[in-house]
């Protein structure tokens, strides 16, 4: 009844208290914050008999959480004060890595071991698995801090030194009595390569033995049919059910990767974020768009004296619901604070220049003639200045690195020139038609440079029509129902993080032979 859960609740609340308060400190040592963390674990475990660290710290993983802990408190004076509020992400940080380790094998004549235990113990059949390089021997990786003629200068061992310790243990597993070679030949769905250990053996016995006829025929039994290498996909849907309306970014991703935009618009395909994830770079971009759109609208002429002040007021609200997450508070939040103090310093020296600030986050579109049809190109620009005599510059917010211009006029990028298209013909919303005489992109990095501004003056008009030109193209083209949607078919616009690589099975047929695109 609820009498006895708010009993409960508040018994829960006072096991809790050391803990919430170390928490709640700005700075507390590591040592008590872990001395609170066990008393409040081991009155959660307790029981009628009120042994609450009996419970705990029995069994396999009770004895390897009490060697952990044992390791960080002893550890926890060298590392002195943290904020309270860091705790929670530095412990599951230092617990990763620690393995429970069953006392005793789940099977009385079948156990599975590590190298350093098969060394000390004999089996009847031995199987020697992960025979693959990086694998078995291991990659052998230098380390982040000292180069190897460093590390021979101080006497430690060189990484290689591994690689000889691996040989000797596929050495000593190999002679057993009755041994299996085995590998995998596809890790995380990418072909792989078979372990050193395995081609010396091929070459020093000129070829594997494959058994007498009979056996080679009762392999062939259970055998799969040959299959044909994977082809990289070409979908080639109907006209009517390709899309007849897009936005300036998702025409980026139609030239770049077409197979993404028909996962995404004709299938109707949309990745699953993570669950609990922490805000990743594109939450980061929408919050400092959301800070500037704010400011921009609250001040579109002149700047009040205190414009980086509000600025930052302003983005406290936007961030303010993230600023839990510790990695948003201590790495956003101040690269923010510094974004804001370069911006206004940046927005004060176009006003004095003559320019005003003509729409924020301004919604626009215009209608293409297309083989299949009219088509709607949409845009949603970050800022339309206007200078003194009426022309057009189109502003672009970069929380990461903007595109060069060699790649925008080679027509890879063409949101900015699209946009200045759209604007040149009046289709934004508020923004009357006119010259587009500068393109910029401001690159908001809020580093040691807090940002820095790229502008185009020269070919400004001439980069939009030639965009207009080439959607055009791109348009009659796709509007060909025998034009296929391939997977990213540009080698040198490759994009490692495409949202539809796995659905397009590209470690395939990328790294397994299918046809050079």
């Amino acid at each position: 009844d609820t009498a006895s859960l708010k009993d409960w609740l508040q018994g829960l609340g006072r096991m809790a208290d050391d803990l919430r308060a170390a928490v709640a400190r700005v700075t507390v040592p590591l040592g008590e914050l872990l001395a609170a963390h066990v008393a409040f674990a081991e009155a959660l475990a307790a029981d009628d008999a009120g042994d609450g660290a009996r419970r705990l710290w029995a069994e396999e993983a009770g004895e390897a959480c009490a060697g952990f802990v044992n390791d960080l408190a002893a550890a926890a004076a060298a590392m002195g004060e943290i904020a309270g509020a860091d705790y929670p992400a530095l412990l599951p940080s230092l617990m990763d890595g620690r393995v429970v380790r069953r006392r005793f094998g789940g099977h009385p004549r079948l156990a599975i071991w590590g190298l350093l235990e098969a060394r000390l113990q004999h089996a009847e059949l031995l199987i020697l698995g992960g025979l693959n390089e990086g694998t078995w021997p291991p990659e052998a990786k230098a380390g982040p801090w000292m180069s190897r003629p460093m590390q021979d200068d101080f006497g430690l061992p060189l990484p290689e030194r591994r690689i000889g310790l691996a040989a000797h243990d596929f050495v000593q597993a190999f002679s057993g009595g009755e041994v299996a070679l085995t590998r995998s030949t596809r890790v995380d769905g990418a072909p792989s390569l078979p372990s050193r250990w395995l081609l010396r053996l091929e070459a020093l016995a000129g070829g594997l033995p494959k058994g007498d006829r009979f056996l080679a025929w009762a392999e062939k039994l259970d055998r799969p049919p040959e299959q044909n290498p994977v082809q990289p996909p070409a979908p080639t849907p109907p006209v009517a059910a390709r899309p007849r309306n897009l936005s300036v970014t998702r025409i980026e991703t139609w030239i770049r990767d077409p197979y993404a935009l028909y996962a995404e618009k004709i299938l109707g395909l949309r990745p699953l974020d993570p669950l609990d994830a922490d805000p990743g770079a594109a939450e980061r971009g929408s919050f400092v768009h959301q800070a500037l759109e704010a400011f921009m609208k609250a001040h579109p002429g002149p700047l009040p004296d205190a414009a980086q002040q509000r600025l930052i007021d302003i983005g406290h609200g936007v961030f303010e619901a993230s600023l839990a997450w510790p990695g948003v508070r201590a790495f956003w939040w101040p690269r923010f604070q510094r974004i804001a103090g370069w911006f206004v310093a940046d927005q004060r020296r176009r006003l004095a220049g003559g320019i005003a600030v003509a729409a924020a986050e301004a919604k626009g579109t215009i209608e293409l003639p297309g083989p299949g049809g009219p088509f709607q190109l949409t845009a949603r620009a970050d800022r339309i200045d206007r200078s003194g005599d009426g022309g057009l510059a189109v502003v672009d917010y970069k929380t990461g690195k903007p595109p060069s211009w060699k790649q925008v006029k080679a027509g890879f990028s063409p949101q900015l020139p699209l946009e200045a298209a759209i604007a040149a013909e009046g289709g934004f919303e508020g923004v009357g038609a006119g010259q587009v005489v500068s393109l910029v992109y401001l690159w908001l990095k809020g580093g040691e440079e807090a940002g820095q501004a790229f502008e185009e003056s020269g070919d400004a008009a001439r980069l939009g029509e030639e965009a207009l030109k080439g959607l055009s193209r791109l348009i009659a083209a796709f509007d060909d129902a025998a034009t296929p949607y391939l997977s990213q078919p540009r080698p040198m616009l490759l994009n490692v993080y495409a949202d539809y690589d796995h659905l397009a099975r590209r470690q395939e047929w990328s790294a397994g032979g299918g046809e050079d695109q």
